[in-house]
């Protein structure tokens, strides 16, 4: 069976950097920050008192109002860079086969913000009023829904199912699209990833692991991956979602095409439940597992969107992990971690970075790493590697693969190159 060709065709994006895919990307290459103080609720008793929230966000400006109320926020975001990829693709919904259509989307945790509220609201008042939850609390918090909702807002009766793999959501999501519509499943798969986890649970959670950066002064410099004062990740929320696309259906409606999808890797630490593997050997056959998928040699990869969450084990092991599949040709690399400017958006991590490195392919310019300081160097990294440090690089990005690695020790790894006949 001749596989066939998956490209993409639309991308939509909510992130902390902006409520757009352009305007994500216009502050990216920039080098902005997406960071500042959590107003989401009351963090001055929390070690950690900041994240990369979305800011000014609407979902009355996506979606019905009355709608909107019966999602949690990560469903929001979802529904309001789906809105966007869909219009960017410029599909014509009145005559697409919409039986070829699906929706698969990666979501680490779901409705967090919605199990709070109703927890809470029935801790407060349960002795007085007995276990009163609104009948939307299930449907509003099940990780699935988001992709139910797309689905039933655009009448598409594809495959419709969400991945859940933590921080590597996202990108099995976007892997298993590729799949089904190489193997001739569906047309078109609307995917990416959503998450709202900037919750008191959630930074709680988070800081009793002290996964979390704490340097509450200078929010906007806390994420600083492959820095040797770095200590811990950033917090961040939104969306990432990518139309992706049978070649010759996007040929036959005169589709624009940003790029071609070749790859998809998947590969498990067996390690630790939180820690990745010291070696990187994950990471590797992840790695490894994608370029074969691809057929291409390590040497035809110009760019890594590398994990970079600006933790200590992590950052090291990838770039051990970098070495050791990619030898001489490492050194010729661009590598960045965009979450530098995001923070780490979680189960959508994945699908935003993705688009990041979509678009380094279209655009030929490379995201920076930003807040290296120059005398902040770890004496376990080699920085003779191009980490793209503090400003953006143009240069040409034939090809490039995009990282994503999640507690439970699930990695998966993505690869897009330039469109070509």
């Amino acid at each position: 069976m001749e596989l066939k060709r998956v490209v993409v065709t639309g991308m939509g994006a909510i992130t902390p950097l902006g409520n757009s895919a352009k305007e994500t990307w216009e502050n990216l290459v920039a080098g902005k920050s997406g960071a500042g103080p959590i107003t989401h609720f009351d963090a001055s008793q929390f070690k950690t008192q900041f994240a990369c929230e979305v800011k000014n966000f609407d979902a009355g400006n996506y979606i019905d109002k009355k709608d909107a109320r019966k999602m949690d926020l990560y469903c929001q975001f979802a529904m309001a860079a789906a809105k966007e990829a869909i219009e960017d693709s410029a599909m014509d919904l009145e005559t697409v086969d919409k039986t070829r259509i699906g929706v698969v989307l990666g979501v680490g945790i779901g409705g967090m913000q919605t199990f709070e509220q109703e927890v809470s609201n029935w801790a407060i008042n349960g002795e007085k009023m007995g276990p009163r939850f609104s009948p939307m609390f299930v449907p509003k918090m099940i990780a699935d829904i988001a992709a139910g909702h797309i689905s039933i807002q655009y009448g598409f009766h594809g495959p419709n199912f969400i991945t859940a793999s933590a921080c590597a959501s996202s990108t099995n999501a976007l892997a298993d699209a590729f799949n089904l519509i190489r193997l001739g499943k569906a047309n078109v798969i609307v995917s990416g990833g959503s998450e709202a986890a900037i919750q008191p649970s959630g930074v709680g959670g988070f800081n009793a692991m002290k996964a979390l950066s704490t340097r509450n002064d200078e929010p906007e410099k806390a994420s600083r991956p492959f820095s040797a004062s770095r200590d811990g990740f950033i917090m961040g929320e939104g969306s990432g979602i990518l139309i992706l696309e049978e070649l010759e259906h996007a040929k036959a409606r005169g589709a624009k095409i940003y790029a071609e999808m070749v790859g998809a890797g998947m590969s498990a630490d067996a390690h630790h439940i939180t820690a990745s593997h010291p070696e990187g050997l994950g990471a590797k056959l992840v790695m490894t597992n994608a370029l074969e998928d691809a057929e291409l040699k390590p040497e035809d990869i110009d760019y890594i969107n590398v994990h970079g969450t600006s933790t200590h084990v992590g950052d090291i092991s990838e770039v051990k992990a970098i070495q050791d599949v990619f030898g001489d040709h490492a050194y010729e690399l661009n590598i960045s971690s965009t979450k530098s400017m995001t923070g780490h958006l979680l189960g959508a991590a994945g699908s935003v970075e993705a688009m990041f490195s979509v678009l380094a392919v279209k655009n030929d310019i490379v995201p920076p790493t930003i807040n290296h300081e120059e005398g902040d160097e770890d004496p376990e990294i080699d920085y003779k590697l191009n980490f793209t440090f503090n400003k953006a690089q143009e240069r040409t990005v034939r090809t490039a693969l995009s990282n994503t690695f999640g507690f439970g020790g699930h990695n998966a790894c993505v690869i897009f190159k330039k469109y070509a006949e």
